[in-house]
């Protein structure tokens, strides 16, 4: 097995973008980053599994994202994962388990979900946090939610040494 020696490094980045998309009552809002004023999209938070399930089917129904991933045409579950602190992605049954009784529901966000299904459309998928998969994630955060994302994660995951 890889040694994945990338992730505390990508987790702790993707915290840094966490905060920058976040704001109270949901919407677009305005961040300086990198000398530049970019317009955030609002974040989309689930109420359930199942609305995760139709935003991942709706994801990877996107004709930009099935363009741009081989992968995106094949279906992923998305399934609770009781008593874990952590979501995870099993590439050998395509399947996202979320953590949606955690009690901060911290993993019943949007960039959180993006982040399993980048596991899913990474083509190599070893390590499983590496150079394929932090590429991946911020092509993907850019088609779904727009270029100044996809900006953010590539300026915060590069100044990580990510990318």
């Amino acid at each position: 097995m890889t040694r994945d020696a990338r992730r505390a490094r990508c987790y702790d980045a993707e915290r840094l973008i966490f905060r920058l998309m976040e704001r109270p009552g949901g919407g677009a809002h305005t961040v300086e980053l990198a000398g530049t004023t970019l317009t955030l999209p609002g974040e989309a938070r689930f109420g359930s599994v199942e609305s995760v399930q139709r935003y991942v089917d709706e994801v990877l129904a996107l004709p930009a994202v099935r363009e741009r991933f081989a992968r995106a045409a094949r279906p992923v579950r998305v399934r609770d994962r009781r008593s874990a602190a952590a979501a995870h992605y099993s590439r050998d049954d395509a399947t996202i388990a979320i953590p949606a009784g955690h009690p901060d529901r911290w993993a019943m966000r949007e960039l959180a979900v993006l982040h399993e299904l980048a596991h899913h459309l990474d083509d190599d998928g070893v390590p499983a946090h590496g150079l394929g998969f932090t590429g991946t994630l911020t092509e993907l955060a850019g088609l779904v939610l727009g270029p100044e994302t996809g900006l953010v994660y590539r300026v915060i995951l590069g100044d990580a040494g990510l990318l």
